[in-house]
């Protein structure tokens, strides 16, 4: 399988002339797809199944101990000029750290599958949505993918017809805490994560892409991407609102964003939008609209 975007094709070869893969897949999206790669991480041990009486369809998978967390100081935006990373994330030079990834990344996919995952942050038909492609060697990754984006053929066909789209390149490397990086370069619309499967270095449609790329579309662009949840709340009398709030890291925001009315404020509802990033754009009604 390939794409009919010469561009994105040209992407995937010289990926995989750097890192040397067994095999290329293609990622369609597809609950089969899913059912296989789930099966294969079942069969090696890096998932294990719960109780499927009192947990059917759950899994547990264990990251290694040194890689649980998100590795700010070794998290750089690397732009031409130091001014235009902003104030508070760590900058390196393009051509220093494409170098310093190339290292890394040369050969690390021996005997290992290179999975291509398109994806696209919002709904497909939004026209406030992004896409992006993943290149990674984590079937675990791409399971939680699937969950998390909308991935697939659906993804791969807008970015076909729009014809840009966001790189990410990911490989697990060796999960040696000497050996990685998560890079970003705002400017060529890519990312390069390499020794962490940790969700937050692996999964680079969630902060590498929706907040750290996306926050240098949305300056070019006219848009907002930030650090807020989005929720719904409906009062009794069927009233909505939608309410977007910004906390720091472990303040509270997913729990606020998965709010449970209490019973002492019957005919209230509230629903989760986002529980960590929240794209706003200026509608052509003049309010404004988020994903």
């Amino acid at each position: 399988m390939s794409s009919k975007l010469e561009a994105l094709n040209g992407w995937v070869a010289q990926v995989a002339d750097l890192v040397q893969p067994d095999e290329i897949h293609w990622c369609d999206g597809s609950e089969a797809e899913r059912e296989r790669l789930v099966a294969q991480m079942l069969a090696t041990g890096e998932l294990l199944e719960l109780n499927p009486e009192t947990n059917p369809g759950c899994y547990l998978h264990r990251s290694d101990a040194r890689d649980v967390a998100r590795v700010e100081h070794l998290t750089f935006v690397c732009t031409e000029q130091r001014e235009d990373a902003g104030p508070n994330n760590h900058w390196m030079a393009p051509a220093e750290a494409k170098a310093k990834m190339a290292e890394l990344f040369r050969g690390c996919m021996r005997g290992r599958t290179l999975y291509v995952v398109p994806y696209c942050m919002g709904p497909i038909d939004s026209p406030f949505a992004r896409c992006g492609v993943e290149i990674t060697d984590s079937p675990y990754v791409v399971v939680n993918m699937q969950l998390m984006t909308r991935m697939g053929e659906a993804a791969l066909a807008r970015i076909e017809r729009e014809g840009s789209f966001v790189k990410g390149l990911h490989s697990i490397g060796e999960l040696d805490p000497e050996r990685r990086f998560i890079m970003h370069f705002p400017e060529e619309l890519t990312i390069m994560s390499y020794g962490s499967g940790y969700g937050g270095n692996a999964l680079l449609g969630k902060k590498c892409h929706a907040l750290r790329i996306a926050s240098w579309q949305a300056r070019q662009e006219g848009w907002l991407a930030e650090h807020m949840l989005i929720v719904g709340v409906q009062n009794p009398a069927g009233q909505t609102h939608y309410i977007a709030a910004a906390f720091p890291s472990a303040c509270g925001k997913t729990n606020l964003a998965m709010l449970i009315p209490p019973e002492t404020h019957p005919g209230w509802k509230v629903w989760t939008v986002g529980d960590d990033i929240c794209w706003m754009h200026p509608g052509a009604d003049g309010r404004l609209w988020a994903i």
